[in-house]
Parts: structure tokens; C-alpha cells; sequence
């Protein structure tokens, strides 16, 4: 079970992460420090220009999951670390191509519950 804590200390229980999603928040997380690193950026610097705190920072370069996936996004883009393409075209391309696709898709998924009628 993944466990963090609220404000207050109180611990929150969600549900467990398979081991890909793991390595994928770690994988930004070290994608974060790195280039952080390199560019001789430091944490304060970098966390004021995000609008977070430095634990914040800190917890995500550490891949913490339960960190907003926006805040590490933008760090990553902060950082000019490309996500899903080189450049703000391509990624409004690939935004556009995802809209084309999914108004091609129903809006909802239903289970059918009704049995079929397979007496004859």
C-alpha cells in the first residue's frame, strides 16, 4: 500500500502501484535531479520558480507517487527536459491528435447487464 501523510500528520492509505508506475516516478524523479544538477541549478532557485517548497523538490527528484504528476511535469519543463515532443508545436500537435481520437470514441464505457435471450 502506498501511505503519505496529510498536513495535519494524519496518514492516508491508497491503493497500491504496480512496480512500471513505480519506476516511472522515480525515472522522473531522476530526470529532475540530473538536469537540476547539470545546469548548476539549485534547489531553492528552482523550487521558487516552480511555486513549490523545497521538500516539495526534494520529494519528487526522490519519486515520491504521491506528489501532483503536474507539479513534476513542470519542474520537467522548467528544467527544458522534453516530455512527449522536442518542441511546443509537436506537443500541440500530439494535444490535437488526442482530441481527433477521442471525439471518435463514445464518451462512456457500459457494461451490458442484460443476459442475452438465448433460449430457442
Amino acid at each position: 500500500m502506498l501511505m503519505s501523510a496529510t498536513s495535519d500528520g494524519r496518514l492516508v492509505v491508497s491503493k497500491t502501484l504496480s512496480p512500471m508506475t513505480r519506476d516511472a516516478v522515480v525515472v522522473v524523479g531522476q530526470l529532475v535531479a540530473s538536469e537540476r544538477r547539470r545546469q548548476r541549478r539549485t534547489a531553492a532557485e528552482l523550487a521558487e520558480r516552480a511555486g513549490i517548497s523545497r521538500d516539495t523538490l526534494y520529494r519528487i527528484e526522490r519519486g515520491d507517487p504521491t506528489v501532483a504528476i503536474g507539479t513534476a511535469l513542470e519542474l520537467l519543463v522548467l528544467l527544458g527536459v522534453p516530455l512527449f515532443a522536442t518542441d511546443a508545436d509537436g506537443l500541440a500537435r500530439q494535444v490535437a491528435s488526442g482530441r481527433q481520437l477521442l471525439a471518435l470514441l463514445p464518451d462512456r464505457i457500459r457494461t451490458d447487464t442484460r443476459k442475452p435471450d438465448d433460449d430457442f
